[in-house]
Formats: structure tokens, C-alpha cells, sequence
């Protein structure tokens, strides 16, 4: 039995009792040539299409049967369309668009020390965030990413952003013991983030405010300890930067005698759930704790690549079990928001890594962008996939330019030679956020303007700084 008929045969099944409860109408059904709907069993159907209302998924099936049971207010057509769960990124800055390029080609803590982290005391408050946020969001929705995790400064502005735009969010409340644009050190960040959890916890089902401690270079053990008692005080996840570099490593076992993986495991860090960045550093004894503690693992390419952090062994953490999600981290070290070009890079890194080209193949790496980043970053159960009673998050790729003729394999074209520019609709929540390129719940021309008028703000005050 093909993939394609398996599929087939499946959902048909599933959708026959959802069909007979009820003919009223619905708000939106979204139709392809093939739907990925990245399940448990891979289930591919040709000529598909997905039944919508109020923000869930009633039914899949073939668009014939769909169409004959529901209609719909709204219908986004599929030819030579595929139609997928939305992208999860699960490791961002978004802010950072606005600091996409200020400084480039150094070293991780150079660049951190010396560029960034003095750039963003200088020009980072609520407006910068905004406008940054709002960019973010436009280059997110336009590559088809519908989720996204995010650590920086204001929480509040960039919640507000995501509410407004309309995609979904884990907003971090950065926490760091040192002067930032929003705080004066590790504890008045961490009182202000928990204001911030205070406000927009259950506010929102779109929006999940956690905390968001730095590294383990910038915050000492207990200051650690207090987040995370903090986060377990309010339910809620946390995301940090771990074993990202050479340095922080170092820096750990100078520090505290042992590595940074090993030391969060004994002050109790991953008792409560945590989104762990880039890890491109475990020890063989340290990938089992993140496997037994769940520790959602968001591994960042094209950010490693860049920084020369290091090759991440994801193959290792996956064959151990680990949940392992994809990220582009900020602009300002990436320097795009592309999950298109992440999936690529992640499997051609571990494939020349390891000199075998069958590793991470490109259904696993799809997996990670969709629904493994949905369960790293603790959303399996709501998005991810597209299966009925999950939330409506989804999009249309269209499969029309020359680089997708011809396509003898939908889900090897996806991560091989998709582009995010094949984009064509997003869909979040049963909400249309972009329906044929073009963007509704973003004013574009605006934000455009003001990125740029800011931009030139930043650029001559760093040339009269630099004089």
C-alpha cells in the first residue's frame, strides 16, 4: 500500500462520524493537491482538504467528501497547493530584525559583549520592540511559520504584537543580572516577569507568557534556582540558552566544577518544563538527561553555522529519544527567520557531519519543523499536526515555480527545494493571516516605513559612536 493510499484509507475513516453529527455550515475549508498532515503515520492524501470552525479541525479528508458535507464561509482553493501543519519556530529574538546585519562576522561572545548587548542599552525600549516584533511577525507569517518561542525585552509590547497579528506564542520574560533595556538586573527581571506572566496568563489561548533566563553566564546558580521557582509558581515553561558554545561550557566547569547540562540537572532546573536553545555541546552522559527530563531541545543551524558555535549531534539526541525542535534564533545572527532553510541545513550538516547520507532524513527534519517543535516547545497536543480537534494551524505552499517541476516526492520537496517564498496562505487559529501572499493582519507598508526610519536612527548613532 502507497503512502498516498494508507492515508487514504485512514482519514476517510476518521472523518465518516464527524460528518454525520452535523450539515450546518462552517467557517473555512482549506483544499491541496496533497495534504501532509504530519501524523503519527505519515498520512499523505491527494486532492485533500481540511474542515474549519471556530479555530479547530472538524475533519480531513478528500476535498469531494469535505465539500459535500460542509460549507463553508470561506474556501482557500488547492490547485498546486500542499497544504500543511504551520512551521513552529521554536527559538527566536524578534525583535533583533532590527539589528539584522549591525554585526556580523565575529565571535559569539565578541559580538555579544562588545556589539549587541551594548546596541541593545542603547537603543532598545517598548517602540523598538514593537516595530522589530511586527517585522519578525511579517517575515514569520510570509515563510509560513504560525508558532514561534521568543526571548527578549518588553514582553508586554510583543505580546500585544502577537495578539494583534494573530499567530501563536511562547514570550519569554528575559531574565539576566545585568543592566537591560527593561531591567536593572536577575531580580528585578524576575519580578517584572512575573507581572508580566500575571497579565497574560490565560488571556490569550494564542499566547503563553514564560520566563526566559539567559545562560548560565549571566546568571549564577541561584539566581537560576529563583526563575525556575518562579516559572513553577505560575505553571509555566521556561527557555534558555544551554550548552550553546565551547565558552559556556568552560565557563561552567570553571565555575561550578562540571558542565552546564550536568549542573542545571543537580540545582533541580528540569523539574518543571523546559525549551532548551541550540545544545550543541552534550556529553554522551548528558543527551539521557535530556531524554528522562523531557527537555525540549531547539536545535539552530544556520545561528551555529554563523557564530561557529559548533554542529549540534542531533542524530545522537533524536536515536536517545530527545524531543528535538528547529529555530532560527534572532536576525542579528542568522540573519533571516527561514525554517525553510533551517530544515536544509539541518539535514546536510548532520549528513556531512557524519559522512552517511541517510541520516535525518528529510521526514524526520519535517517532523521537527511541525509537530517535534510542537511537542518541544509542550504544544504537541494542540498543533503541530493536522488531525481533528486540534487547533487550526495550517498553510498552503504552492507548488507552481520551476524549481518544484517535477515532484516525485512531496514531503522531499518540502525540505529539499521549498522556498519560503513558495508560501502562498496561513491559517492560525481558523484565522487567514496571508491568503495568496498577501498579508491582512499586518499593515506592511507601515511597518516597512518605520523599521526603516529607525534603522537610520540606529545606523547614524553607531557611526557617531564609532567616530
Amino acid at each position: 500500500m502507497t503512502r498516498t493510499t494508507r492515508c487514504f484509507v485512514t482519514l476517510f475513516a476518521a472523518i465518516l462520524p464527524v460528518a454525520c453529527q452535523s450539515q450546518d455550515a462552517i467557517d473555512l475549508v482549506v483544499e491541496g493537491d496533497h495534504v501532509v498532515t504530519m501524523d503519527g503515520a505519515m498520512t499523505v492524501i491527494e486532492n485533500g482538504a481540511v474542515a474549519i470552525d471556530n479555530g479547530v479541525i472538524l475533519a480531513i479528508g478528500p476535498a469531494s467528501e469535505i465539500n459535500a458535507t460542509y460549507t463553508a464561509a470561506e474556501v482557500l482553493p488547492g490547485a498546486n497547493r500542499i497544504v500543511m501543519p504551520g512551521l513552529v519556530n521554536g527559538h527566536s529574538h524578534a525583535a533583533m530584525t532590527l539589528l539584522r546585519g549591525v554585526a556580523d562576522d565575529l565571535a559569539l561572545m565578541d559580538w555579544l559583549n562588545n556589539y549587541i548587548f551594548p546596541a541593545e542599552v542603547q537603543f532598545v525600549d517598548a517602540e523598538f520592540v514593537r516595530i522589530g516584533t511586527e517585522l519578525a511577525c511579517w517575515e514569520m507569517i510570509r515563510g509560513g511559520t504560525t508558532t514561534f518561542v521568543d526571548m527578549y525585552y518588553y514582553p508586554d509590547t510583543i505580546a500585544e504584537v502577537v495578539e494583534s497579528c494573530g499567530m501563536r506564542a511562547l514570550i519569554s520574560a528575559t531574565v539576566i543580572d545585568q543592566r537591560s533595556p527593561d531591567a536593572e538586573d536577575a531580580g528585578d527581571s524576575i519580578r517584572k516577569g512575573s507581572s508580566f506572566i500575571e497579565r497574560w496568563l490565560g488571556r490569550n489561548d494564542r499566547i503563553t507568557p514564560i520566563f526566559g533566563p539567559h545562560a548560565n553566564y549571566t546568571l549564577n546558580a541561584e539566581q537560576l534556582k529563583a526563575t525556575r521557582e518562579a516559572a513553577m509558581e505560575y505553571g509555566v515553561p521556561i527557555s534558555i540558552h544551554l550548552s550553546e558554545s565551547p565558552f559556556e561550557v568552560q565557563y561552567s566547569k570553571d565555575t561550578y566544577g562540571t558542565t552546564s547540562i550536568e549542573l542545571f540537572e543537580s540545582i533541580g532546573f528540569f523539574e518543571g518544563p523546559t525549551i532548551a536553545d541550540h545544545v550543541v555541546w552534550p556529553t554522551e552522559t548528558e543527551i539521557p538527561i535530556l531524554a528522562e527530563r523531557k527537555v525540549g531541545v531547539i536545535h539552530n543551524p544556520t545561528s551555529n553555522m554563523k557564530i561557529a558555535s559548533g554542529i549540534a549531534p542531533i542524530t545522537d539526541m533524536l536515536a536517545a529519544g530527545v524531543l528535538v525542535g528547529l529555530g532560527t534564533d534572532g536576525a542579528a545572527s542568522n540573519n533571516d527567520l527561514d525554517l525553510w532553510e533551517e530544515m536544509r541545513l539541518a539535514a546536510f550538516l548532520q549528513k556531512v557531519e557524519q559522512m552517511n547520507p541517510e541520516v535525518l532524513s528529510a521526514e524526520t527534519v519535517l517532523r521537527m519543523a511541525t509537530s517535534g517543535g510542537a511537542t518541544a516547545i509542550g504544544l504537541g497536543e494542540k498543533i503541530g499536526s493536522l488531525e481533528p480537534g486540534k487547533r487550526a494551524d495550517l498553510i498552503q505552499v504552492a507548488f507552481e515555480d520551476v524549481h518544484h517541476i517535477p515532484t516525485y516526492d512531496v514531503v522531499s520537496h518540502l525540505v529539499y527545494v521549498n522556498d519560503e517564498q513558495d508560501v502562498a496562505s496561513v491559517v492560525v487559529d481558523g484565522v487567514v493571516l496571508m491568503k495568496e501572499r498577501e498579508m491582512l493582519t499586518i499593515d506592511t507598508g507601515r511597518v516597512a516605513r518605520e523599521a526603516t526610519e529607525l534603522a537610520a536612527r540606529i545606523q547614524s548613532a553607531l557611526e557617531e559612536r564609532n567616530q
